[in-house]
């Protein structure tokens, strides 16, 4: 019997219709309703009369306010996520026993195994003026912090919910430089920290950018942790995009707002790929030369 031999591109058909099923067409839905308009009071979308009324409505300098907040806490979440989870991961890929390494990966996921908006309400009770970490405070003669509702407070929020998001990748990258490299390194004569910054930080960069997108693209859109955190000083543009579709029944200008915020994040984690790729340039280019001197 003839065997049926498939294109090289069949093992890809399911992932590309799940994609196009569960992505392309929710969002080009939302696209679409973005050219509407809301048709009276009870009204959700029309589109019977197309125009880009509701991308002007989101030029308002509420939403712009509101875009700036929503970028300074993406910003520096994302930057304190790398900051703290760089050297936690660095631990426990190169430092840590390995027969600790599957125990110490269990703990970094514990978070994941309980509901995101449990583990947020968790810090509301944690941050409240009559909370434990208050009562401490007060204690030991401190006095009593109160951060709950304010930008700092889901600033904390979201560096514990996205942590583990960095940790992972950063983790698999530096486990996967290997000791022979490092050892090779140290042998031709570079210290610790030469090796560190001129073998395993440039090995270890997929992994580093692959960590601050995973953290920096839900953390735009989220807005679990800022309604329950934040309340009206930590206001983000995700709660915006929420309150047109289930409060105001908006849905052109909800869907308005949430495609603005797709083109914003592309466009800044382009930004951001391309900032990392100028700050490692003068490694590469280190690196090139080290490579050329051993090949001649």
């Amino acid at each position: 019997m003839r065997n049926l031999r498939l294109p090289g591109f069949a093992l890809a058909i399911p992932a590309w219709v799940w994609l196009a099923v569960f992505f392309i067409a929710p969002v080009g839905v939302v696209f679409w309703y973005s050219f509407g308009y809301k048709p009276g009071l009870f009204g959700t979308h029309a589109n019977d009369k197309l125009s880009l009324d509701r991308y002007l409505e989101v030029l308002t300098p509420t939403f712009f306010d509101t875009f700036v907040a929503t970028m300074w806490i993406a910003l520096a979440g994302t930057a304190l996520c790398l900051v703290i989870g760089g050297p936690v991961a660095y631990w426990m890929a190169v430092k840590s026993p390995p027969a600790w390494r599957g125990l110490l990966l269990a703990l970094v996921l514990v978070p994941f195994w309980t509901n995101f908006l449990v583990r947020t309400i968790g810090w509301q009770v944690i941050l409240a003026p009559e909370g434990w970490a208050s009562q401490a405070a007060q204690a030991i003669g401190l006095p009593a912090f109160d951060i709950l509702y304010t930008r700092a407070a889901v600033l904390l929020g979201v560096v514990y919910n996205y942590l583990p998001l960095m940790i992972l990748p950063l983790y698999v990258a530096f486990d996967r430089v290997g000791e022979p490299l490092r050892e090779a390194s140290r042998d031709l004569g570079a210290n610790r920290l030469r090796t560190f910054w001129r073998v395993t930080l440039p090995l270890a960069r997929p992994g580093i950018i692959v960590g601050v997108l995973l953290v920096y693209i839900p953390l735009m859109g989220d807005y679990i942790t800022a309604t329950v955190l934040g309340g009206a000083k930590g206001n983000m543009v995700g709660q915006m995009v929420a309150a047109q579709f289930q409060t105001a029944q908006n849905w052109a200008l909800g869907s308005a707002m949430a495609v603005t915020l797709i083109l914003v994040i592309v466009l800044s984690a382009g930004v951001v790929g391309a900032l990392l790729w100028l700050v490692s340039w003068p490694m590469r280019r280190a690196n090139r030369l080290v490579l050329g001197e051993v090949g001649s």
